[in-house]
């Protein structure tokens, strides 16, 4: 059966498809969440001349704020009221004399659906309902209208402000093909909404609890990347430049290809540099490349990567490199994931940057989910042969501590640590590799420099005290 599009292809993935005609849905959350919006959004993605879209209001916003309302919108179009997108008042069926309780506001709904079959019905809030009849009798109702219009094949949307102990409980929910619920939560430095879809009868939705943004386009929703199908990883063979010279032989003749690497180190010691190196390599072997960034916006990455001789404008500009920003104030998991999915998706890259693990362990405010997500994202990534750097913090002086990076190195196959070194009184750095899984690697810890090319590998140093503990690494061997 060809299902109903909600204007939103990642809801639509929530919902297995889409809504199905002839059903029930009801839209349960408190005030502010964007039931009013999505519903509205619903109808001008399917209303058409020939079925059109009716969305009823009973005692809820008038006609002309909620029109104003749409403005802000892109996908308001004023030409289509009336013709299309019908708004109608139940409020004088439904104030009356009560005698006839909703039977009239039932035989208005049924006789408009049976008469012009229109695509999709909402009725605003139907929650007022339980203001007018007792339960029994609102059962009563609702079985018959919900019945009825499901014969039209017409969708119908139940929008209120219910509890999660009234859809536990309220004859609606018992009699409704689907429940979508969408709550607010209060949360520095940005508040955020979600989307749970407790109930879809016909389907197969995704569980859990989605990410909710309201915006120029309406209602967006970022699926929870965890409850997508399980992305097989690519088999990829051979090894990849890492793009830094010297560092290949220390690492068996390069990194495996498809491999996840994460690179340690302290501020200022070259992370970002040696990712972007890495990127430079990739684009001069004709890879398409992704850097996600938390920190450094564009075109503070350009002249980062200018400063060392490396020219990244054309690439930008003919999208074979593609770098995505994301402040640290607007980062949450979700959004994330499906940002680069849906980049990956449109163009495969090669090789692919995040900078960094920390600012985004750091924002989460998810710490128990961080390890399925990190390894449904890692999963997402490799699944069509791409190569992943992730940058980490760590502390001046020594890695990582347990409470910061948490149990999640099993998660990259390699690693690789920058440190600063103290050198005769002079202050330099040093690069050792600490991991590499099924790949013989050499363990020394060498001299790296910065300079024209970006991150350069020097020298082995053989004579540095404290690698593995917490003071300064140091070497009495003048540079």
């Amino acid at each position: 059966m060809t299902r109903m599009s909600t204007g939103d292809v990642d809801l639509d993935l929530v919902l297995g498809g889409g809504l199905e005609p002839g059903a029930t849905i009801v839209f349960a959350g408190s005030p502010g969440t964007g039931k009013t919006t999505l519903a509205q959004q619903i109808c001008f993605a399917n209303a058409t001349e020939q079925h059109k879209a009716v969305y009823y209001t009973t005692l809820s916003e008038p006609h002309d704020k909620l029109v104003a309302h749409l403005e802000q919108f892109s996908f308001f179009d004023p030409a289509v009221l009336g013709p299309k997108v019908e708004y109608l008042h139940l409020g004088d069926l439904l104030r009356g004399d009560g005698e006839g309780g909703v039977e009239p506001m039932v035989s208005e709904v049924v006789r408009k659906a049976l008469d012009d079959e229109p695509a999709i019905m909402v009725i605003d809030s139907a929650k007022l309902l339980r203001d007018l009849v007792d339960d029994q009798a609102l059962r009563a109702a609702l079985y018959d209208m919900t019945s009825r219009v499901s014969h039209a094949g017409t969708v119908l949307l139940l929008l209120g402000e219910y509890t999660t102990d009234e859809i536990e409980s309220g004859a609606e929910f018992s009699l409704a093909d689907g429940i979508i619920q969408m709550s607010y939560e209060s949360r520095e430095p940005v508040d955020r909404r979600w989307l749970r879809v407790v109930k879809m009868r016909g389907g197969s939705h995704l569980e859990g609890q989605h990410a909710l943004r309201i915006g120029s386009d309406g209602v967006q929703i970022f699926p929870r990347i965890e409850t997508l199908d399980a992305f097989s990883i690519a088999p990829v063979a051979g090894r990849v430049s890492s793009g830094v010279p010297g560092l290949d032989p220390l690492m068996g003749g390069g990194i495996p290809a498809g491999d996840v690497t994460l690179v340690l180190g302290p501020s200022g010691a070259g992370k970002t540099l040696l990712c972007l190196g890495h990127l430079v390599e990739g684009l001069a072997r004709g890879d398409d490349c992704l850097f996600v960034s938390f920190q450094d916006a564009a075109d503070q990455l350009l002249r980062m990567a200018a400063g060392v001789g490396w020219d990244l404008q054309g690439a930008l500009d003919d999208e074979r490199l593609t770098i995505v920003h994301v402040p640290i104030g607007r980062l949450d998991l979700d959004m994330l994931a499906s940002t680069i999915r849906r980049r990956l998706a449109e163009r495969p890259a090669g090789r692919v940057v995040i900078d960094s693990l920390a600012e985004l362990l750091s924002a989460s405010r998810e710490v128990e989910r961080l390890p399925a997500y990190l390894r449904s994202l890692t999963a997402l990534i490799r699944s069509d042969g791409s190569s992943l750097f992730v940058t980490s913090e760590t502390t001046t002086m020594g890695p990582p501590s347990r409470e910061t990076f948490g149990d999640l190195m099993f998660l990259f196959q390699n690693v690789i640590q920058l440190r600063y070194i103290e050198r005769a009184s002079r202050l330099g750095r040093a690069l050792n590799v600490l991991k590499m899984r099924n790949s013989g690697h050499d363990t020394g810890l060498y001299l790296c420099e910065i300079g024209d090319g970006g991150l350069t590998v020097g020298e082995r140093l053989i004579d540095v005290t404290g690698a593995l503990g917490w003071s300064a690494l140091n070497s009495p061997v003048d540079a």
